[in-house]
């Protein structure tokens, strides 16, 4: 078992930043890879970025490439999700994720809460 718990969530303008973290529990974390997705109203969960467990190889949606940055923290137990230049198309539920590499969410073993971001035009 993996507990994920999403933080960092909130409302922001068009053009602004947020940061995401996820906190894992357990002594295991550094082994997983970890993803991040999200979920808007009415559509289906979607990949947005994900990093292996050592943090060398990373992963983005070509709609959140140049502006999301993925990152992790294996003292701290955490990864990190950066948004910058947000759009309020990238407004959903955000979700870590730990047990994969890959875009598809059926391949994640573990998941967090989420966290809700929402953009303002």
């Amino acid at each position: 078992q993996v507990p994920l718990v999403e933080s960092g969530g909130g409302l922001v303008q068009a053009g602004g930043s947020l940061r995401l973290s996820c906190a894992a529990s357990g002594r295991t974390f550094s082994s997983y890879h970890m993803g991040w997705f999200r979920q808007a109203p009415g559509k289906a969960r979607e990949f947005v970025a994900s990093i292996t467990s050592s943090g060398f190889s990373r992963t983005y949606a070509d709609s959140v490439k140049g502006r999301f940055t993925i990152s992790r923290d294996n003292t701290k137990n955490t990864a990190y999700l950066q948004m910058n230049s947000l759009k309020p198309e990238d407004t959903a539920v955000y979700y870590c994720a730990a047990g994969s590499t890959g875009t598809i969410a059926a391949r994640y073993v573990y998941w967090g809460q989420g966290t809700q971001v929402t953009v303002s035009s």
